[in-house]
């Protein structure tokens, strides 16, 4: 997926809540919880614009507070909780820590969360009903990562070894490592038919 187009997905959700709120008289305030590192992001900006686009201007009828975590997931509780001391109105969170902290600390504030598989993650019971104060965008990696796999052996069809980095801090689920799995399974099965070439090891 694009980063123009996700932006666009995750905008949308953000923007649901935001018009009853606006009803109240104030500004709505969209926190944005971030786990990297604030003098590598490149996400606020093209935020600011596509939320721009479909109505919501920083400033005019909506106040973005953006805080990072700077690569440590330990932070997460504590932004969580500044946010909340904020009065924000919805919480942007992306990856399955910052949204746990997020779900731990509010029952209450709506919570739009990205992640790999918002749903296999336990962050949502399902995209069409998500159940409790929770939405989000799965940009469903594992679907992907089985693809990718099989256009870099059509690239590198002599590879017999192919390693897979995954972080268990940021993805507990440890999705990228399944879908290696399955695409190694999915190879043996190709290897035994006749006139194919041995799987990877």
């Amino acid at each position: 997926m694009k980063r123009r187009d996700f932006i666009t997905l995750l905008g949308g959700a953000a923007a649901w809540p935001l018009a009853a709120r606006a009803q109240q008289g104030r500004l709505p305030v969209v926190g944005v919880l971030r786990p990297v590192p604030k003098d590598v992001d490149q996400f606020a900006e093209p935020f600011r614009r596509y939320m721009r686009a479909i109505g919501w201007e920083d400033g005019r009828n909506v106040r973005f507070l953006f805080v990072w975590a700077e690569g440590r997931n330990e932070r997460a509780p504590a932004l969580a909780e500044q946010l909340i001391a904020q009065n924000v109105d919805v919480i942007v969170a992306f990856a399955d820590p910052a949204i746990r902290a997020v779900q731990r600390a509010t029952q209450t504030i709506p919570i739009v969360g990205m992640a790999d598989d918002m749903v296999g993650s336990g962050l949502a019971a399902s995209m069409a009903r998500p159940g409790g104060n929770t939405t989000g965008v799965s940009i469903l990696s594992p679907e992907l990562d089985v693809k990718r796999l099989e256009i870099l052996h059509e690239f590198a069809p002599q590879a017999r070894r192919i390693a897979v980095l995954a972080d268990p801090s940021v993805n507990p689920n440890q999705a990228q490592l399944a879908s290696a799995r399955t695409w190694r399974a999915a190879c043996d099965v190709r290897s035994a038919e006749p006139g194919r070439h041995r799987r990877p090891a």
